[in-house]
């Protein structure tokens, strides 16, 4: 069982996905299919982001020379395992990256000098950062089961923005006219929730 909130906005944001008409829509995932995906992968999607993908599975829209990802939205059904252990390590790997080129979080303490043993102390104390779930290309969204409404965020190495301030205001963000979204003018540019270590880099 998911939470009603959690089945609502994420019920409303396949509506505006789907009225956006940017994308083909699948149907959406079955419970078999939920519990193949988060066994595989070891984690729980939010209830939102399973009430997303329940309603209806978006795989593909029409090719822009602009995207950074050929087929942006992540194939849970049917995509190549190793595809998308790459897109959930994602967020990790991009910190790692910025590690490499000098980067240090505060609470990992003295950094080493040798690169390389930096780069090991990061990934350890990357491994248990709270895991994030793609949502389309570089947006995520935290998992959990029995979380929702949670902000997406877009993940480009420490370069980390809010993309939505939930589920339904993001898919209205990525997807709808400029000129269509006053109904949505009056989102707070930093929602107040957020996730562990994540939101280090977006207050």
């Amino acid at each position: 069982m998911i939470n009603s909130e959690g089945a609502r906005l994420g019920a409303e944001a396949a509506r505006r996905l789907a009225e956006a008409d940017c994308c083909e829509i699948e149907p959406g995932l079955s419970d078999d299919e939920f519990h193949r995906i988060e066994t595989t992968y070891g984690f729980r999607f939010a209830d939102d982001h399973r009430a997303f993908l329940a309603a209806g599975l978006p795989v593909s829209q029409p090719p822009d020379e602009a995207a950074t990802w050929e087929k942006p939205w992540p194939d849970w059904r049917s995509g190549d395992e190793d595809d998308l252990r790459y897109r959930l390590a994602w967020p990790t790997d991009g910190v790692l990256r910025s590690v490499e080129h000098g980067y240090w979080h505060p609470a990992w303490g003295t950094r080493p000098s040798a690169l390389e043993d930096a780069r090991a102390e990061a990934r350890n104390h990357l491994a248990l950062v709270p895991q994030l779930v793609p949502v389309y290309a570089h947006r995520f969204l935290p998992a959990g089961q029995g979380t929702f409404g949670r902000p997406v965020l877009s993940m480009w190495g420490t370069d980390i923005i809010y993309y939505g301030v939930d589920l339904a205001d993001y898919m209205s963000h990525e997807f709808v006219e400029e000129e269509d979204e006053d109904e949505h003018e009056d989102a707070p540019a930093n929602p107040p929730a957020s996730v562990k270590f994540w939101e280090h880099f977006i207050q």
